[in-house]
């Protein structure tokens, strides 16, 4: 089956804001910690909450990409392959975890362990219908609720709380609910994903376009009633458990609520749509930077992680340096991943991390 470069240009769009993001906050040495940093650098810190988009964009094409697997292989070798691959994902997630121990702990789940277990879980996912899918999304963002009261999570996590295994639970209550991208609620992304995928193989591009207006409809109202309950006392009840977490619109999304998970579905299906309409009224090309960027993906989170991450502290570049000067490191560096992705894609990105998971996933 033909590679779809609309989703591999938009996996390259999600790399350059992971890299931006993460660097943004990596190398800018705020100079008034006391002071907004928006207002210190509001040019910079606008790049850096693009970046929030990155992680819901990587685990839809994940959710999508699992699709395609099914589409393009016998049904009756397809499970072990979604196996393997979702475990060799898995496997990477927890290479990083031990590559970053000033960001991670050994039991962190982060997104390569989310999408991973997407992946493993696919066999499951793949046998039921469309609605199926997306009422289980449904159902896990109620479920988010529910756990988080229960829980008791703070209404911001820092990472010191996300990589904490000595709560009760340990591992367990990061992976479902309290690390950076617990089950609870990220794996619905997933699942949306994986009907989004379908749709895209049977060019059904309207119902993503329905899909994405359900998604903003349902977040607009969510942040009508926050907004309400604070102004008009008949509603003040929703500024209780568990309901203040239900409504709740944070621009964070350390934990994750419905609102904000909702929008940023809504933003990824916005620029999926861009990039099949792209992809409809000119052809892209094998060589093209996005393109190449995207199937470099798993590569470069695992490199700009050790180099900028852990690698600057021995170096004495962490935090170190004026916003002007961090951008311009930012800008050089995406140049650089762009110029190797274009030169490493003539070989079809051997012995990259993609490669590897190809090889041993099947």
């Amino acid at each position: 089956m033909a590679r779809h470069l609309s989703l591999d240009a938009l996996r390259g769009v999600a790399v350059i804001l992971m890299m931006e993001q993460h660097l943004g906050t990596w190398l800018w040495q705020i100079a008034d910690p006391s002071r907004s940093r928006v207002a210190q650098a509001p040019l910079y810190m606008g790049l850096n909450a693009l970046g929030g988009l990155a992680a819901p964009i990587f685990i839809t094409l994940a959710g999508a990409g699992a699709s395609f697997l099914v589409a393009g292989r016998a049904h009756r070798s397809v499970d072990a392959v979604l196996i393997r691959r979702g475990l060799g994902l898995l496997g990477f997630g927890y290479l990083l975890n031990w590559l970053s121990p000033s960001w991670f702990s050994p039991g962190s789940w982060f997104v390569l362990h989310l999408m991973g277990l997407g992946i493993v879980t696919s066999p499951l996912w793949r046998r039921l219908p469309d609605v199926a899918l997306l009422a289980l999304e449904a159902g896990i963002l109620a479920a988010t609720v529910a756990v988080q009261a229960w829980l008791r999570t703070p209404i911001l996590l820092e990472n010191s709380r996300m990589r904490d295994l000595d709560l009760p639970g340990g591992a367990a209550r990061l992976a479902l609910a309290e690390g950076q991208f617990p089950v609870l609620p990220w794996l619905g992304v997933f699942l949306a994903g994986v009907v989004v995928g379908r749709w895209v193989l049977a060019g059904q591009h309207a119902r993503i376009t329905a899909l994405l207006r359900i998604c903003v409809g349902v977040g607009v109202v969510l942040v009508g009633l926050q907004y309400a309950a604070h102004h008009l006392p008949g509603l003040s009840f929703l500024k209780a458990e568990p309901w203040r977490r239900a409504i709740t619109v944070r621009t964070s999304f350390y934990p994750a609520g419905p609102g904000i998970v909702l929008l940023l579905q809504a933003g990824v299906l916005l620029l999926l749509r861009s990039a099949l309409w792209v992809e409809a009224v000119r052809e892209l090309a094998p060589r093209g930077v996005l393109v190449c960027l995207g199937r470099a993906s798993l590569t470069l989170l695992l490199v700009h992680v050790v180099l900028f991450r852990e690698l600057s502290r021995p170096l004495g570049a962490w935090q170190a340096f004026d916003w002007p000067v961090a951008l311009a490191i930012i800008a050089a560096w995406i140049v650089v991943c762009a110029l190797l992705a274009r030169a490493w894609q003539r070989i079809d990105f051997r012995f990259g991390a993609e490669w590897l998971l190809r090889r041993t996933g099947g």
